[in-house]
């Protein structure tokens, strides 16, 4: 934390890279937060943040990066996955054991398709491609326009939820994937109905088909698009939302993410963490 005229607040490290994103609007969410001290560190530079070296660093890392994926569109080809750097896994499972507090963001739910462990920390999975997870095999996940919908606010009394009274509209895209609903605390709902007939196919997209479901279907969406969970001993949280602009832009986009640097930043959610604490073994 750094003090100013006797008023702690947290230092934040937000990371990029791997997915275009408007990167003015967006930075903008985290300039316009006078309550935090911020840097900001790209793929692959910020990986060298991620150590136990730099345990207390950092109050709160805010991940928008979507890492181990080499898209191969241009070429119509289905996308290379990678796994991540041996360091890089050693400095995750490090921070976290030692209560690194994280936020997740829209699509940081689709890095590191080839290393399961990342979906266990998340709290779920979106993919480009047909996967295996958790024993049972699920079709490429689903994407929509950004469009206009509802979110409700499922516990009120949450820190991560105050201000937002029982839910919020934003415009925003929306994600039908699997979530691990036996791992998380579910905060948030969106409204939207989550059938595959809304959404159009992450591996149509991939292989050049923009905006398509012909071939695709998709077990049905539980519609949580916010939760906080434990990973090892630390808190995390993870918001659906935050696309493009017209999301980045919405006050209760903002509320939430300064709420979640706040909350994953709190003595409070540490204690709550570590009383939930999750093994980090290679799954």
């Amino acid at each position: 934390m750094t003090t100013v005229n006797g008023h702690s607040r947290p230092n934040v490290l937000v990371t990029t890279g791997g997915h275009a994103f408007d990167e003015v609007p967006f930075f903008q969410v985290f300039q316009d937060n006078h309550e935090i001290d911020w840097a900001h560190a790209p793929v692959p530079s910020m990986r060298s943040w991620f150590s136990t070296e730099n345990v207390g660093r950092w109050d709160a890392i805010v991940c928008y990066d979507m890492q181990g994926i080499t898209s191969r569109r241009a070429t119509n080809q289905p996308p290379d996955f990678y796994e991540p750097p041996p360091a890089y896994v050693e400095g995750v499972t490090g921070l976290l054991e030692q209560g690194q507090g994280f936020v997740l963001l829209h699509h940081a739910i689709t890095a590191w398709p080839a290393w399961p462990l990342w979906s266990e920390i998340v709290g779920g999975r979106w993919s480009y491609m047909p996967m295996e997870l958790r024993g049972t095999t699920y079709p490429s996940s689903g994407y929509t326009d950004e469009l206009e919908h509802h979110i409700a606010v499922l516990d009120q009394d949450h820190p991560v939820c105050a201000g937002l009274g029982d839910g919020f509209d934003i415009v925003d895209e929306l994600y039908l994937h699997p979530v691990f609903d036996d791992s998380i605390v579910p905060l948030l709902k969106s409204q939207f109905p989550m059938r595959p007939d809304h959404f159009f196919s992450g591996e149509n997209a991939i292989n050049g088909q923009l905006f398509s479901r012909e071939g695709w279907t998709h077990p049905d969406g539980s519609g949580l698009v916010g939760w906080v969970k434990a990973a090892g001993n630390s808190p995390i949280v993870y918001l659906q939302c935050g696309h493009a602009a017209a999301a980045y832009g919405n006050p209760a986009f903002r509320t939430l993410v300064s709420n979640a640097i706040d909350w994953v930043s709190s003595p409070a959610a540490h204690e709550w963490a570590r009383a939930h604490a999750t093994a980090l073994a290679a799954v």
